[in-house]
């Protein structure tokens, strides 16, 4: 048992575990952002369009609630379903511009990278160099 945790203590405390916590946090404010631009900003717009007071209008009563009978109103939910297509339009569209900001910039450092010139190194003496100095060495004892 001591071994199962010493193992997940090596596992929790790596670096990409961390990081993928925060990516997680970061990605649930992210989503709370994206909610509030679709529910306040877009899905009013679209319900405008189609002159309705919200998208829950573009939905369609099936069977309306009958309170004597105690049944429920079965709905055909196209508006809420409208918004979830547009909450992930624009989730899709704002991961698929960070993805392709990143690769731009991955791109242009790589380009860097490569223009460039490495430093001159200075030239490693080769075997016959090193054996001559040896011999001059010697000739002079």
């Amino acid at each position: 048992m001591k071994k199962f945790f010493e193992e997940f203590k090596t596992f929790i405390s790596k670096g990409n575990v961390l990081d993928m916590a925060v990516g997680v946090i970061v990605g649930g404010a992210f989503g709370a952002i994206t909610s509030s631009l679709v529910g306040n900003v877009i899905t009013p717009l679209l319900a405008w369009l189609f002159g309705a007071p919200n998208t829950d209008a573009l939905n369609i009563t099936l069977r309306a609630a009958d309170e004597a009978a105690g049944t429920e109103a079965i709905v055909l939910g196209l508006g809420t379903f409208v918004g979830a297509i547009i909450n992930f339009l624009v989730i899709a569209l704002v991961l698929f511009s960070v993805i392709k900001a990143f690769n731009k910039a991955r791109e242009l450092a790589a380009k860097k990278e490569e223009e460039e010139p490495a430093p001159a190194e200075d030239p490693k003496p080769t075997a016959e160099d090193l054996l001559g100095e040896i011999l001059d060495e010697l000739k002079k004892k």
